[in-house]
């Protein structure tokens, strides 16, 4: 069996050697993304699969009405003034930081007081004399703003963790929403995972651990690669016997390290390398409605029934009832926010990757729109209808894949009064096959590059390999994993045997 364990660890290790060198430092990328988020990827340069064409990679989230011929078009592209006919786009981003990742906008909202858009990093208010955006302070520490909207004179701003409230844009209020009806103070078994990899779970000190992890993977591939290569350099200097001897103390020294560091941190290794496995399909099925108990004196161990679980928000005045999507599904909440959130007992279709269109359709029925497709639900009977198949819906018996055939990132009603989807791949599409959506000019998509740490994420979760594998790429991440694990397990099992149990030499491989 060591025989085995030694040829396995050793060629399974230098086939993933670039492969985990890859995955680490898009890790730490994704780890940090306000520090990378400046830092910009021509898409010229990527796969087409990432290149705009048709208003597609969520390039329009939605439109908003300034004027008769005054439109914004805001999403990932950032934000656009353009015409009645969306014919030609003028750039309206000044004030944004550098990076198009600060201006990744989820909304857009005119009101009687200012016109704000709500952002990854925080909340901005338009300045018409400076003609610039303005970033507000907001009173809570996550500021990641996925929406708002206006209820007479107050302005309710939502970030994934809090809803706040204001009057004057100057004191923003937060409002502690009440938990759900039979709250069990549990969270999902997906988010633990999610936080335990990235290192969150800690905060600070957990990211810079799993940083440290990253860390060790690349010196562990890399002094793998360096041990395989010497010892094939030691064998070729068989004539030179200063040389040899030189590469024999090189190698052994790189050994001992290479086995010291690799038995020192391979649990945290091993932990780092599952909980990663299990935060992308397929395994990430199995997982995905569990509920776990919060882990004590972690991030997780919040009061907040809603940690990092908003998502939208909807006010429907005939009800006097805010609707809330959340990563868990949607809720009703009284007109003042006083009693129980009640959980509906049939739920739309939505992506767990949340959702992107939430529009009150009137007689109790709302549009809503994710990865799952675009769907009106009443809310009252639970009927859905698939607005752009027109069919009514029929959910599937046996859980798939978290995305429908339809992976819907935007909507708009404005151009031409027509209704249009934007679907993450296929672009906008007029779901009445009217009137074909304005074709995406030149001079958006120049300045609209790919940020780093989208770039990363494509990358760490696998996705990118999808442009020559197809959809066996979802095969990556859970193949890898169980390799690197693999690979974990000999090392530790050949440390073990040769170096504790019988106390021999250093194993000169």
């Amino acid at each position: 069996m060591y025989k085995f364990f030694r040829k396995a660890h050793k060629w399974v290790g230098i086939v993933l050697a670039l492969l985990i060198i890859i995955f680490s430092l898009s890790g730490v990328v994704l780890n940090h993304r306000p520090a990378f988020s400046s830092i910009d990827i021509n898409r010229q340069i990527l796969p087409k699969e990432y290149q705009y064409k048709n208003w597609n990679n969520a390039a329009v989230r939605a439109t908003i009405k300034l004027g008769t011929n005054n439109f914004l078009a805001y999403g990932n592209i950032g934000i656009w003034q353009t015409d009645s006919g969306f014919s030609k786009f003028t750039d309206f981003n000044a004030g944004f930081p550098a990076g198009v990742d600060n201006r990744k906008i989820f909304k857009v909202l005119s009101t009687n007081k200012a016109l704000l858009a709500g952002t990854l990093f925080g909340l901005y208010a338009f300045n018409p004399s400076e003609k610039r955006w303005i970033k507000m302070p907001l009173p809570v520490h996550e500021e990641n703003v996925v929406d708002m909207l206006q209820k007479g004179d107050s302005i309710f701003v939502m970030t994934r963790s809090n809803l706040l409230v204001t009057t004057n844009l100057k004191h923003f209020d937060v409002i502690h929403l009440p938990q759900p009806e039979h709250y069990d103070n549990k969270v999902g078994l997906f988010k633990t995972l999610w936080v335990i990899h990235s290192g969150e779970i800690y905060g600070a000190v957990g990211k810079i651990l799993v940083d440290l992890m990253a860390l060790i993977f690349i010196l562990l591939s890399v002094g793998g690669v360096i041990l395989f290569f010497s010892k094939k350099r030691i064998k070729k200097s068989k004539t030179d016997k200063t040389k040899r001897d030189r590469l024999k103390r090189t190698h052994k020294w790189n050994l001992k390290w290479h086995n010291r560091i690799g038995w020192m941190t391979g649990i945290f290794l091993f932990v780092t390398t599952l909980t990663g496995m299990f935060l992308r399909p397929p395994l990430l099925i199995a997982i995905a409605n569990a509920r776990v108990k919060k882990i004590p004196l972690t991030e997780l161990d919040t009061p907040n029934p809603w940690f990092d679980v908003l998502r939208r928000i909807i006010y429907i005045p005939s009800e006097k009832t805010f609707i809330v999507s959340t990563s868990e599904g949607f809720y009703s909440f009284d007109s003042e926010f006083k009693r129980e959130a009640k959980r509906f007992a049939i739920q739309p279709p939505a992506s767990v990757m949340g959702v992107t269109v939430l529009e009150d359709l009137g007689n109790q029925n709302l549009m809503v729109g994710s990865f799952e497709g675009l769907f009106r639900w009443n809310y009252k009977t639970g009927d859905v209808y698939d607005l752009i198949k027109k069919q009514p819906y029929v959910r599937p018996v046996k859980m798939g894949p978290p995305v429908g055939d339809y992976k819907i990132s935007g909507y708009s009603s404005d151009f031409k009064h027509q209704p249009v989807a934007f679907e993450y791949q296929k672009g906008a599409i007029n779901i009445n096959k009217g009137a074909t959506f304005s074709a995406m000019p030149q001079n958006v998509i120049d300045k609209s590059p790919m940020s780093l740490w989208s770039l990363a994420l494509e990358v760490h979760t696998g996705r990118i390999y999808g442009v020559f594998l197809g959809m066996f790429y979802i095969l990556v991440v859970p193949l890898g994993g169980i390799l690197v694990l693999f690979t974990l397990i000999t090392g530790i099992v050949i440390w073990f045997k040769y170096h504790v149990k019988r106390r021999k030499k250093p194993l000169q491989q």
